[in-house]
């Protein structure tokens, strides 16, 4: 059994916990948090929860960490202290960061003689493997990513830092005459106002100023002021019974030709209904990853592009050869 423990007790880790229940070959071990382990409630009976400060105590009982916190603040610290401890698995997903923060983890990592890997999720990760697989198979050609239709957390909270606002949503969604463009083989280029717009579902507090509140949001630089932008202001109540998940998901497509000229179109889509939870699943199955990579004398920071196909699944090889190929 791989015994699996998880740093941070949010949506994802709450997910982690979900996803280690159907995977045979694990068992959680515990939890670790920066809140009082004594307010924390898990759904697996006997499993215990530490403070995260207490982790190197455990270092010889957990096989792989999963951890669960956020790409802003935390895993930029964490990941690379807890990978001088254990093996590790994390979701740092701030794409133009990725090499500073494997830089860090690689050195923490092979100091320390573990495996770390890194971006695990839906993008970076499932979507990252489609994008290298279809580009050196279609090395002439154009790549498009599209996000979406989904409920962008960062967006999300961004509204929310917004004076007046009390609760909000934002929705990404991909431009359907720019979508099939690009499944047309047509190669456009495309602006990123022509690409995706942005829903905004906004809760205002009793007696602020909506207009305000629709110009601040509209022109937020980095979020919202390249973007074709909505704002609807709506009640809290239709907001948690229409907008209460956190669904996601989108597409990538490559799009390119043969020697002979010959169109091809690889296309690759997730539909997610729980964002968290999805990436949750791909966390876990990276543990297993992390666990055989090590097993085999490998060590330092690794990412997606690393993983053997193998090393995901938990089928033996001859299993895989007779059911998958």
């Amino acid at each position: 059994m791989i015994r699996i423990g998880i740093a941070g007790y949010g949506n994802l880790g709450k997910g982690v916990e979900l996803a280690v229940r159907q995977n045979p070959d694990m068992e959680l071990v515990g939890v670790f948090t920066r809140r009082a382990p004594e307010s924390v409630a898990l759904m697996t009976p006997g499993v215990k929860v530490y403070s995260l400060s207490d982790a190197e105590k455990l270092k010889d009982q957990i096989d792989v960490m999963i951890l669960c916190g956020g790409s802003a603040t935390d895993l930029p610290k964490q990941t690379a202290e807890l990978a001088a401890m254990f093996n590790v698995v994390d979701s740092f997903d701030t794409h133009a960061k990725i090499p500073e923060h494997f830089a860090a983890v690689d050195a923490a990592a092979k100091a320390a003689g573990k495996i770390a890997i890194i971006s695990a999720g839906w993008d970076p990760g499932m979507f990252s493997l489609n994008r290298i697989y279809s580009e050196a198979i279609l090395p002439v050609g154009s790549t498009y990513t599209f996000w979406g239709r989904g409920v962008s957390q960062g967006h999300s909270d961004a509204i929310r830092r917004v004076e007046g606002v009390k609760d909000a949503r934002q929705y990404t969604v991909p431009v359907p005459e720019a979508l099939e463009s690009v499944r047309a083989g047509e190669n456009p280029v495309l602006t990123t106002r022509q690409k995706h717009t942005r829903e905004c579902y906004v809760v205002a507090e009793e007696g602020a100023d909506l207009e305000k509140i629709e110009k601040t949001i509209k022109e937020m630089p980095n979020y919202f002021a390249d973007y074709d932008t909505t704002v609807t202001f709506i009640s809290q109540e239709e907001l948690n019974e229409k907008h209460g998940g956190i669904p996601h998901g989108g597409f990538v497509i490559r799009s390119g030709e043969t020697a002979s000229g010959k169109k091809h179109v690889i296309e690759y889509s997730l539909k997610l209904n729980s964002n968290p939870e999805f990436t949750s699943s791909v966390l876990t199955a990276c543990a297993r990853a992390a666990y055989r990579m090590k097993a085999e004398g490998m060590k330092g920071c690794k990412t997606v592009f690393d993983i053997a196909p193998s090393y995901w699944s938990a089928k033996s090889p001859e299993e895989l050869r007779k059911e998958l190929l």
